[in-house]
């Protein structure tokens, strides 16, 4: 005899209980942490006229506490995804169609690779995945798309037949380095002489300091909101977060929070903000108000590589994008992405656009991979 299941969209992450919602999680991602999600609500970076409308969606075990939930968003625009889909939104739009509302599985703001089936009971896999699309379909979207999903994960959207599709990411990876210098020895003779001219120049006159948890100040919070206000307006028009999001960070992940900052004298003029996870340094913003060449190779790549060989981690993930991210060690991996189109004929068109780009995407990173700047043989 089978049991139904029902599935139910939430009032938020905010109206789940954190520990249910860290038992479907876990805590290794610390941004799919109830914490880091709960911040973009209570902060206001996420909800309101933002255009990220948090759905999350449960499934409800036999104890009445969530057996499985996904991480969703209704979207009404493209903005801060970092898996582009503008080019869709324009062919489905001159076929009369309205591509927004979309519904989005992510972390909103955060190209990072992780689960997006948040899994308790992992049986409920499958039902999760139908929950998303029973919604994408009654409420007459155009689309739902899982982004930056964890690979080992793949095998269950593919079996539920959605979409595929591969971009590039730049990550560094921890060969048991016992320092920096071990690690340039890596290197070949060329490269790594130019890496530590190039650290030598970026850091003459400053001072790096690499705070966590309490010893971040509102103070440091103060400079870190003017750098990234400063990428933030340069990149993207305005910035994606609010200045009382930090503060909630930090409280919600205490010294899982890792701030660089350098300083010229006693002022602060450029920092990196970094997550720590279980087995990974995760780069996020970096900002300066002081103009210095490499200093933001230093702050971001260098500093990031330091803290995670001191720290004992497998990698560093610096981000979205950014071949020149290859000469400072970083190789390139393939991020993976999911969507779902109800629309046959849009799931085609996009089905024959995906396979053409993976094809390119293989092609790219062979070239890449031999712009590493490892010694060969």
């Amino acid at each position: 005899m089978s049991t139904a299941i029902t599935a139910r969209i939430a009032e938020g992450v905010l109206s789940i209980p954190a520990a249910d919602w860290d038992a479907c999680a876990g805590t290794g991602n610390p941004f799919l942490t109830h914490g880091f999600l709960a911040a973009l609500e209570r902060s206001g970076s996420v909800g309101g006229r933002s255009g990220w409308q948090p759905l999350p969606v449960v499934v409800d075990g036999p104890d009445g506490r969530p057996a499985a939930i996904a991480p969703a968003y209704g979207k009404a625009h493209s903005q801060g995804e970092y898996v582009f889909d503008h080019g869709w939104a324009d062919a489905w739009g001159r076929a009369g169609g309205d591509y927004y509302p979309k519904l989005q599985v992510a972390v909103p703001f955060t190209p990072v690779p992780g689960p997006r089936l948040l899994l308790r009971d992992p049986a409920q896999a499958p039902a999760l995945i139908a929950a998303l699309e029973t919604l994408t379909r009654q409420n007459g979207l155009s689309s739902a798309h899982a982004t930056f999903v964890d690979p080992e994960e793949l095998p269950r959207w593919q079996a539920a037949g959605w979409l595929m599709r591969a971009g590039t990411q730049f990550h560094w990876e921890n060969q048991g380095y016992a320092g920096f210098d071990d690690f340039l020895g890596a290197l070949a003779s060329r490269k790594r002489k130019a890496i530590r001219k190039e650290r030598a120049a970026a850091v003459e006159g400053l001072k790096i300091r690499h705070l966590a948890g309490a010893e971040i100040t509102e103070a440091h919070w103060d400079a870190f909101w003017a750098f990234y206000q400063d990428t933030g307006s340069r990149k993207w028009g305005q910035p994606y977060l609010t200045r009382p999001f930090f503060p909630l960070l930090s409280e919600a992940l205490g010294d899982r929070v890792l701030l660089i900052l350098a300083y010229r004298g006693d002022r602060p003029i450029a920092g990196a903000l970094n997550l720590v996870g279980a087995d990974a340094l995760y780069g996020r913003y970096w900002g300066a108000v002081e103009e210095v060449p490499f200093l933001h190779f230093e702050l971001c790549y260098y500093q990031a590589i330091e803290a995670a060989i001191a720290r004992g981690l497998r990698r560093v993930e610096a981000g979205a994008q950014g071949e020149h991210k290859l000469a400072r060690g970083y190789a390139p991996v393939t991020t993976w992405s999911a969507h779902y189109l109800p629309d046959p004929n849009f799931r085609r068109a996009v089905a024959e656009y995906l396979e053409r780009e993976r094809e390119a995407v293989v092609h790219e990173q062979e070239y890449l991979g031999e712009l590493t700047p490892f010694r060969r043989g």
